[in-house]
């Protein structure tokens, strides 16, 4: 499912245009972006938490070459679903 086709049966099921549903989405999105990127966790009832965890630097091998390189610390987003969601597809 694509984001056109979402929006479209989100509108149906909410009764809403795909204009105003477009635009809750859109809404949404940008909260949840801007709560992440104050490092804030969020946490959906029923669906699952985000967060934003730093992966520490470390050193790795290039197997061709052998040479050692240092990768540097990192922002990653992580997910982790609702044990309900868990359930759901067992």
């Amino acid at each position: 499912m694509n984001n056109k086709e979402f929006t479209s049966e989100l509108a149906e099921r909410l009764g809403y245009t795909i204009k105003d549903t477009s635009e809750l989405i859109n809404s949404l999105l940008a909260s949840m972006t801007q709560e992440l990127e104050e490092g804030n966790m969020i946490a959906v009832q029923g669906f699952g938490s985000f967060e934003v965890k730093k992966k520490a630097e470390r050193i790795s091998i290039n197997p061709a070459s052998k040479q050692r390189m240092l990768v540097p610390p990192k922002l990653v987003l992580s997910y982790r679903p609702s044990n309900t969601l868990k359930d759901k597809f067992k």
